[in-house]
């Protein structure tokens, strides 16, 4: 697992060192008040990077704090059962 990580991480990194080598041309971005003087590449990158935090960001709030709650109030009305000692197992040590 861990070593899959590591290369979902090296596949992400290279990406965007291509996409910042491919987009090197200098823009302007301006926002009314102020303008940021940025590549292209760094433009983008910022942007996806922006998308996939608010998007994460959406999900956890629509999805997981809710599912959370409701596995919380389950899980205190469910009557809290003593664990049984007993051996369903087929195979009995021989």
């Amino acid at each position: 697992m861990k070593v899959a990580r590591l290369l979902i991480l090296l596949a992400v990194l290279v990406a965007g060192l291509v996409i910042g080598a491919l987009n090197s041309q200098d823009m302007t971005l301006n926002l009314g008040f102020t303008a940021i003087h940025s590549s292209t590449g760094l433009a983008i990158t910022v942007a996806l990077l922006t998308g996939a935090i608010i998007g994460a960001g959406l999900v956890l709030v629509g999805l997981v704090v809710p599912l959370y709650s409701r596995l919380r109030k389950a899980q205190k009305a469910a009557p809290a059962a003593a664990p049984v000692a007993s051996s369903s197992s087929p195979f009995d040590g021989r």
